[in-house]
């Protein structure tokens, strides 16, 4: 998988640093990892004792694994032996209230370890990955770039809180003399685990569901993103944050990009806000008696029917950069996933 790719990427810089890596095993991370290889970076990576590098298989001796957590500082500092670089790419996301206290240990905690490891071990390079949540939003925004000022705001989910607290650890470690870069990417499109990230809704489409809700959510390629990290420490651009988002696409038209390349029926039944209150509650209460995750909760609902638009003309103009069509990103995504599902071990 990795020369497929990343084949049209020769033209980027080599970027021959020992890199370490958090959050390696989920589909930012494990992207960013293969595009550093192909660029000549040594890999170090951190992963949990209960995760599994799925979307790195058969990539193992090329990466040097550390068991370990961002809770836990002497794993850090291991981790970090010998490093020039850090990409924090790890976190955890969701919208579900039971996980709200672990969320911001990670996310909060875990940053500000990784930053404080990152200082006292002389970090020459440091990169995190936040996200669009993090920029805040407030009524009657529509267009919203990094001088976006935080304000508390019921728009702003748990998940966005916790992102905009880790930033406050990095901004924190900059001023303490981190050289530092922030990347906010929005909605990641990707081939990741189907229970997971934006995966979740191809799997949603592949299961051919009939609803669909009436609005739009900002995309970016999952290539870009590591692209656009490798681009931003190669050029030694620190101590500022950018948007990685493509531009924006209903989820009429993503489903139905969708549908056709999976070769599934595409949702067909609009969902109204009213409707959206009654699904979520629905899932709550399946959610209850099952003991499992909701696929919809209160503030998934509540932020699939605002709509916002990233500005990325920042990070265009200071890269020189083109991102990928959202039909290109989706077709991709969609093969890699048939793909994987014909031979899982490939």
């Amino acid at each position: 998988m990795l020369n497929s790719d990343f084949q049209d990427y020769n033209h980027l810089p080599t970027y021959d640093k020992t890199v370490l890596v958090t959050g390696a095993t989920g589909l930012i991370g494990s992207f960013v990892v293969r595009l550093l290889l192909q660029q000549g970076a040594t890999i170090h990576a951190l992963r949990r004792q209960s995760s599994t590098p799925l979307l790195l298989e058969g990539l193992d001796e090329q990466i040097h694994w550390h068991e370990g957590d961002v809770l836990d500082v002497d794993s850090l500092e291991a981790a970090m032996e010998g490093v020039q670089s850090v990409i924090h790419c790890a976190a955890t996301v969701s919208f579900h209230p039971r996980d709200y206290a672990h969320m911001f240990k990670v996310n909060v905690e875990g940053t500000a370890n990784v930053v404080n490891v990152a200082l006292t071990t002389g970090i020459e390079d440091f990169c995190f990955v936040s996200s669009v949540a993090a920029l805040g939003r407030k009524k009657g925004q529509m267009l919203i770039d990094e001088s976006n000022q935080w304000e508390t705001s019921p728009l702003n989910s748990q998940y966005a809180q916790s992102k905009h607290l880790a930033e406050m650890e990095v901004w924190r470690g900059i001023a303490e003399g981190l050289s530092a870069v922030i990347v906010n990417p929005s909605v990641v499109l990707g081939p990741g685990e189907l229970d997971k990230s934006s995966t979740q809704l191809f799997n949603y489409v592949y299961t051919q569901k009939p609803f669909y809700i009436d609005g739009y959510l900002n995309y970016v390629d999952v290539r870009d993103v590591a692209t656009s990290i490798l681009l931003l420490l190669a050029r030694q651009i620190r101590g500022e944050r950018f948007v990685v988002s493509a531009g924006t696409i209903t989820y009429l038209e993503m489903f139905g990009y969708m549908a056709e390349t999976l070769g599934k029926k595409a949702p067909r039944i609009k969902v109204n806000g009213r409707m959206a209150g009654i699904a979520w509650r629905l899932a709550s209460l399946q959610s209850w008696l099952t003991g499992g995750r909701p696929f919809i909760t209160r503030e998934t609902a509540q932020i699939a029917q605002n709509s916002f638009t990233f500005d990325n003309q920042k990070i265009k103009k200071r890269l020189d950069y083109q991102f990928k069509s959202a039909q290109e990103a989706i077709q991709w995504t969609g093969q890699a996933l048939l793909a994987r599902e014909k031979n899982p071990k490939a």
